[in-house]
């Protein structure tokens, strides 16, 4: 396996996108600047200059045109993928998290924190065709529960909305209802990442609790679980093998304590089915946030804490 290093931020990432083709790639991160790089040589093609808060997620749209990026700055921007234009801000009054655009890219749906007395919540907003016409208003609000909703994905033709949160719970909501269908707690703390399979039929979490789990898409029940000796930062599912690939490490507060072999600062890839450790990739010199399965299943990116 051949590495490239991707150096560009200041600050820790926290997320990492490939878009439909695979071509571009999207890496967030604490120093407020979304980069675009190629994927196929690491090249750093520029940054989306306009935040003021760590940007925690992004999602692209199918045609690879339009990025959708939510803030701590407390909005979600629209920009121009190729000429990095601000093209809208969606403001709101609550650090914003996860963020997500609907099956046809016609709406969004984007997460904010629990503030100021205010709960989580989840908040649906059209996006028009024709940028000129776009409006910030929230076409519905759904209340979340007690604590931050860090990641959320449309399903089920867009009648669903799958979040997961930090209080280790994963949960569906009717989208015309905004009603809670299904819940289910499946880890004991924190879930950092979610990410769905190619068929949207299950799921992969990464939890602070040690585990990445796989987990149905409809009834929210635990398929598989894979065991990591240091908190589970990141998980994703390979789209054309049976392949999970897991990243995480040692807390970083304890980075300087320790040496890396004993943080384990390391994606670590597992059997799907199997559940066996089959391959480990090291060379980071801190705890893996963000891992991602290239779309052509034949490459991971992988991304590290400062």
């Amino acid at each position: 396996m051949k590495p490239y290093l991707l150096k560009g931020h200041e600050r820790p990432l926290n997320f990492v996108k490939f878009n439909r083709e695979g071509d571009l790639l999207i890496s967030c991160a604490k120093d407020h600047h979304p980069t675009l790089w190629f994927s196929d040589d690491g090249y750093r093609v520029g940054t989306y200059n306009g935040h003021n808060g760590a940007v925690w997620t992004c999602d692209i749209t199918w045609d690879s045109e339009k990025l959708i990026t939510a803030s701590a700055d407390s909005s979600v921007k629209l920009w121009d993928i190729a000429s990095g234009k601000d093209l809208f801000t969606f403001s709101t009054s609550e650090p914003c998290r996860a963020v997500a655009f609907s099956l046809g890219d016609r709406m969004a749906a984007y997460s904010t924190d629990q503030f100021m007395g205010q709960p989580s919540g989840i908040h649906l907003v059209n996006i028009a065709d024709d940028l000129s016409e776009q409006k910030g208003d929230v076409i519905k609000s759904l209340s979340g529960p007690k604590g931050r909703i860090t990641r959320l994905a449309w399903t089920d033709l867009n009648r669903t909305l799958v979040t997961a949160g930090e209080d280790g719970f994963v949960r569906r909501w009717d989208v015309e209802t905004g009603k809670i269908t299904a819940e289910n707690r499946i880890h004991d703390l924190d879930i950092k990442d979610m990410r769905f399979s190619k068929d949207g039929t299950h799921f992969i979490t990464a939890s602070g609790d040690r585990t990445a789990k796989i987990v149905d898409a409809q009834d929210l029940t635990v398929m598989k679980e894979f065991a990591f000796e240091r908190p589970a930062n990141a998980a994703d599912m390979s789209p054309i093998a049976d392949h999970v690939v897991v990243g995480g490490g040692q807390e970083a507060s304890q980075v300087t304590t320790s040496a890396g072999k004993a943080g384990r600062f390391e994606s670590r890839f597992f059997h799907k089915v199997y559940q066996e450790e089959f391959g480990t990739v090291r060379g980071h010199f801190g705890p893996v946030n963000a891992v991602a399965f290239h779309p052509d299943g034949r490459s991971v990116s992988s991304e590290m804490r400062s």
